[in-house]
């Protein structure tokens, strides 16, 4: 999915003169004031590397600097703007000074949680070190404020260096005591309950995990998620405000339950399972491929692809290859036979709907009926098992006020969500639901979710969330496309980009952690079963971009079943229960010798 640029905003620049403040009624600052303030952004130099400072492209440099040996250097690249921030300490109702020396084009300085409104300044072109600076005055509450340096997406690197915030130093000047009262509560398969005693001066806590931390919560509680059933796990709670972390708490330690044999009618699928599009209506360059002749290492086979009749009709047709475009294509009575001789062998056929091409928007009740009626009536016309949802486009958009992924109000999210449990209900537990939604509709929930609430993000951000989670109790498996996609932020707070191993493990461990939605740590998307996830790659370098070679397939798996060749993402697991992999297709797979089955049917056995 190619995504458009965001526009760049349009800076308001205001000229702050000493008449202009005599004329609004303000009054300037004393020379005895000025010394009083202080400037309270720590490291601004970027001589202590980037201590202070959470970066999500950046990295030190000796030349160029404004002052001093060392500044910053940051790359936007994708959909990362390059952002360096830091949160500092401050005094409510205080006037606040931010200033800083940038180079290079559209660099953004600014401070954000003011309590008042927040501020930003920009230049956009800084072919020398040019000075930024904005003031600002904290709200009647306020005791923190971020502050940051930002570029803009597909414009170059930009430097920073001698950033400062002068103003009142905050009332805290040394971190928090630690917690106590740390007692483990409720657990199930993969999560477990936490909470503590409040600390006073306190603004969040940091959750660590087995010595490794995992979160930050506002409150005294939260649930840990992404964990591995009948497991004992290790927690410790550390308190934070702007001065700093506390020591940990002491240790609590806590055992997840089994996991129920339950859900999704994924239970008579094999330990490890290969799904893969069988390119059923159409012919590209891969050539047709009879379904007699896949090889019975596809445990799951999608037919590629059921179509609507108009975008917001809900009527879904699925016509076989015609002749013209597919010489090879075999009879309707032995396309059914064939079928049924991969059913007794023990495999899943589904119909899969939507594609690059058929976008399907159910916004009315009527539509939401007819997709019940022509989907249900194209599985009893083959006999098949079940439904794959690949709607891709603008078939999931979420509308402005729909904000929270557990009780959807867009009809069209609705109206999917209702017409799969009609389906369900109708052909009961054998029914078998996959969705392979794009990392754009999944996890790029956990930086934007709904519309311009986050910046004006595209609201087909995270929209399969809602989706996911309403169905996640039916869902046999989700594989979501880890292709053709833009740089993704994971739960460390860094962007990976396709191409190796790395990307398959942040993107994945995220479905089996969980994850805050929209960075609000109190709404988090809950993890899915490692039965429920198989990875989704091309098969082969002409099937679509983010092929990666059958070597970092394999560390992929390594990472994610084993903990071991994890390269430079931390998992927050071991998931040898992990279902398999996905493949766009078993005709381009076919093209290519069978790399990618032969390379499954290695590692798995």
């Amino acid at each position: 999915m190619e995504r458009s640029r965001p526009l760049a905003r349009r800076p308001l620049v205001t000229l702050l003169t000493a008449a202009a403040l005599a004329a609004s009624g303000l009054t300037a600052l004393t020379s005895a004031a000025r010394a009083a303030d202080a400037d309270l952004a720590k490291n601004g130099g970027f001589e202590t590397a980037l201590d202070g400072w959470t970066c999500t492209a950046g990295a030190i440099v000796t030349s160029p600097v404004h002052s001093g040996t060392s500044a910053l250097k940051a790359t936007p690249a994708g959909a990362d703007n390059a952002r360096c921030a830091q949160t500092v300490s401050v005094k409510p109702d205080s006037q606040y000074t931010l200033s800083g020396y940038v180079q290079g084009a559209y660099v953004y300085l600014g401070a954000s949680g003011t309590g008042t409104t927040d501020v930003s300044t920009w230049t956009q072109s800084a072919p020398d070190w040019q000075q930024l600076t904005t003031t600002f005055r904290t709200g009647p509450s306020t005791t923190e404020v971020t502050v940051y340096t930002h570029g803009w997406y597909g414009t170059g690197a930009y430097h920073a260096d001698d950033i400062t915030l002068t103003g009142p130093g905050g009332g805290t000047s040394q971190p928090p005591a630690p917690p106590g009262g740390l007692t483990a509560g409720s657990a199930t398969s993969s999560s477990i309950a936490l909470s503590w005693s409040p600390v006073p001066g306190a603004t969040r806590y940091a959750v660590y995990r087995d010595g490794a931390r995992v979160r930050t919560v506002t409150g005294t509680s939260t649930t840990v998620t992404g964990l591995s059933p009948a497991t004992a796990y290790a927690f410790q709670i550390a308190a934070v405000n702007g001065a700093g972390e506390s020591a940990r708490s002491a240790t609590v330690t806590a055992t997840t339950a089994q996991r129920p044999d339950d859900g999704g009618g994924s239970s008579d699928l094999p330990a490890h399972a290969l799904v893969g599009y069988l390119h059923a209506s159409f012919a590209n360059g891969s050539g047709y491929t009879r379904m007699a002749d896949v090889p019975d290492s596809w445990d799951v086979i999608d037919l590629a692809f059921g179509e609507p009749t108009s975008v917001t009709s809900g009527d879904i047709r699925f016509e076989r290859c015609p002749v013209a475009e597919c010489p090879d294509v075999e009879s309707d009575a032995e396309f059914k036979a064939a079928i049924k001789a991969k059913q007794a062998a023990g495999k899943k056929v589904l119909i899969s709907i939507g594609g690059q091409n058929g976008q399907v928007q159910l916004t009315t009740a009527a539509a939401r009926d007819t997709f019940v009626s022509s989907v249900s009536a194209i599985i009893d016309e083959y006999g098949l098992d079940g439904l794959d949802i690949d709607f891709e486009g603008h078939s999931l958009s979420l509308d402005a006020d729909d904000t929270d992924f557990k009780n959807p109000t867009t009809p069209v999210v609705v109206n999917l969500v209702s017409a799969v449990k009609t389906l369900k209900a109708k052909y009961g537990d054998a029914f078998a639901l996959t969705m392979a939604p794009e990392t754009f509709f999944v996890q790029l929930g956990y930086q934007y979710y709904g519309t311009g609430q986050w910046g004006g993000q595209d609201p087909r951000a995270g929209a399969y969330l809602p989706v996911i989670h309403a169905l996640r109790d039916d869902l046999t498996l989700l594989h979501v496309q880890d292709y053709n996609s833009g740089p993704i932020m994971g739960l460390d707070n860094q962007y990976h980009s396709m191409g190796g191993a790395d990307f398959h493990i942040a993107m994945t461990d995220m479905l089996l952690t969980g994850f805050p939605v929209a960075g609000d740590a109190d709404n988090v998307f809950p993890p899915l079963r490692p039965d429920q996830i198989a990875i989704g790659m091309p098969a082969s370098v002409n099937a679509g971009n983010g092929h990666v070679s059958p070597a970092e397939v394999t560390k992929t798996l390594d990472c994610l079943t084993k903990k071991t060749d994890c390269g430079s993402y931390a998992t927050h697991g071991t998931w040898p229960d992990l279902r398999g992999l996905m493949t766009w297709s078993i005709n381009w797979d076919r093209f290519s010798d069978w790399e990618f089955q032969k390379n499954f049917d290695a590692y798995f056995g």
